[in-house]
């Protein structure tokens, strides 16, 4: 990032990147409608508000980016400046996740985690047909 020493831009910056309708989320929330796949979006009422709620088939989708979830990939690098403050954010996130996917299954949801490196066009058809089978199991 050209403004890495510039914590005013950072912050502004990292403030406009929205958690909804994310491009990975919108990709698979088509995707499952083409399949005939009804949903709802961000339920409030479910721990963690789910980015897609299949209650027909008593299944969770959460769309995960690599970043912000800390996947460990190579699209989850930590940023070089506030270290420190970056490495606990992640962490916390993640363990928010795990806290919320507990929750979820102990209410007797399927929960299908979903990373935003798994959607590239060379793995789209093969993730797709994993969440269409954990969500017909």
């Amino acid at each position: 990032m050209s403004d890495c020493f510039d914590y005013k831009i950072r912050s502004k910056n990292m403030s406009n990147i929205k958690s909804k309708n994310t491009k990975p989320g919108m990709m698979v929330r088509s995707l499952l409608f083409k399949k005939g796949y009804r949903f709802k979006i961000h339920d409030k009422k479910l721990p963690g508000k789910p980015d897609i709620v299949l209650p027909k088939h008593n299944a969770i989708v959460n769309i995960h980016g690599c970043y912000w979830h800390y996947h460990g990939c190579s699209r989850s690098n930590i940023p070089k400046t506030q270290t420190e403050y970056w490495i606990n954010k992640l962490e916390n996130n993640k363990k928010r996740d795990f806290q919320n996917k507990r929750k979820l299954t102990r209410l007797g949801w399927k929960v299908i985690d979903v990373w935003e490196c798994t959607l590239k066009k060379k793995n789209i058809e093969k993730t797709l047909n994993k969440i269409e089978r954990l969500i017909a199991a």
